[in-house]
């Protein structure tokens, strides 16, 4: 059974051999093709080597695009954009585009063939798909509308322009989804199996639901209702603490959720299973935290609780609930792949 079959029955609340591996292992596959971060995020050439050699060195089940949460605000007006060597590329925090909240006006739907890091990542997913696509699953990563517009005026800003003016607010998130809906048409047409939206703040940790709903709600229905329309899966990730899990698979039926915390009307990952395990796939949960802290045997030990919590029937795709980190080497990855593939077989 290769991986595309693989996933295709944990999607389908299928058992397969074993669950599906999916650890996120994005800016630490730099290091199997000895780049940088700047690289990963500049040259698409190079991000899809070191993806699909990722891929093949780990026998992992699914590629996922992530490079960094730059890419699509890049391409607005300008916005600057700081390119590092160790770290994810990340706007200027000291000469953002909307220095106030009268330059909302200035966000304005742009057209995606002239977007540089929106063409590149196009490039990647066709990279992608082109080397891996009949085995393994490609999932193109999009931030949504509400985190583009936080990376052109800053969080803490943005997050005050909610209360004090909605309406200026409302306006760029939706020139931002004008641009979006063009974007993954474009994403669609390379290929991709799927197209994962990062709802970022959509959980307790950051914004109430009802706020949530009120300016990212109207926006990301929209993209996952386009998605669908045009035959292809839309996912989830956020690695939120009390991800609102019952308001965005209304807004977007999903078809996996990518988390790392109990959604807030679960009081524990049990629970979860027990209300969405038939509803959506699970991705998750294991701690990056606990991966990068932690023993060997604590990374082993989480993997084999979110297997006995969440396999049992399909559905369950194993993953770190965020990012690997990339400081590490590749020995506590490995051991997530080895417990996914001998603890999480279904006929043991």
């Amino acid at each position: 059974m290769n991986s595309l079959e693989r996933v295709v029955l944990a999607l389908q609340h299928k058992e397969a051999d074993r669950v599906p591996i999916y650890p996120l292992l994005n800016s630490v596959a730099r290091k199997v093709v000895d780049a940088t971060y700047a690289d990963l995020a500049l040259d698409p050439e190079i991000c899809a080597k070191a993806y699909i050699k990722m891929t093949e060195d780990y026998d992992l089940d699914v590629i996922c695009t992530l490079t960094d949460l730059s890419v699509e605000a890049s391409d607005f007006g300008g916005a600057k954009i700081i390119y590092d060597d160790e770290e994810a590329a990340y706007p200027d925090h000291n000469d953002r585009l909307l220095k106030g909240p009268e330059d909302y006006a200035k966000i304005k739907p742009i057209d995606v063939n002239n977007a540089k890091r929106m063409q590149d990542h196009l490039k990647l997913c066709k990279l992608l798909v082109d080397a891996k696509a009949e085995t393994t699953p490609i999932v193109a990563f999009v931030f949504g509308p509400l985190g583009i517009v936080s990376m052109l005026r800053g969080q803490q800003e943005m997050f005050m322009d909610l209360c004090l003016y909605p309406d200026q607010v409302k306006a760029a998130v939706e020139a931002v989804t004008d641009t979006l809906i063009e974007y993954v048409d474009k994403i669609m047409e390379t290929g991709v199996h799927a197209v994962m939206f990062d709802t970022l703040f959509a959980s307790q940790s950051i914004l109430s639901k009802e706020m949530w709903d009120e300016f990212e709600g109207p926006a990301i229905e929209r993209l996952a209702k386009h998605v669908h329309d045009k035959g292809c899966m839309v996912m989830i990730h956020n690695c939120g603490n009390g991800i609102y899990f019952d308001v965005q698979i209304k807004r977007m039926k999903p078809e996996a959720i990518s988390f790392l915390h109990a959604p807030d009307d679960c009081k524990d990952m049990q629970e979860c299973k027990e209300k969405y395990g038939d509803v959506t796939t699970l991705i998750g949960c294991i701690d990056p935290g606990i991966t990068k802290s932690g023993s060997v045997d604590d990374v082993v030990a989480e993997a084999k609780r979110d297997i006995d919590t969440f396999a049992k029937g399909g559905g369950f795709i194993l993953s770190t609930g965020c990012e690997y980190p990339s400081s590490l080497d590749f020995e506590k990855a490995e051991a997530i792949i080895n417990v996914g593939k001998t603890y999480g077989k279904y006929d043991k």
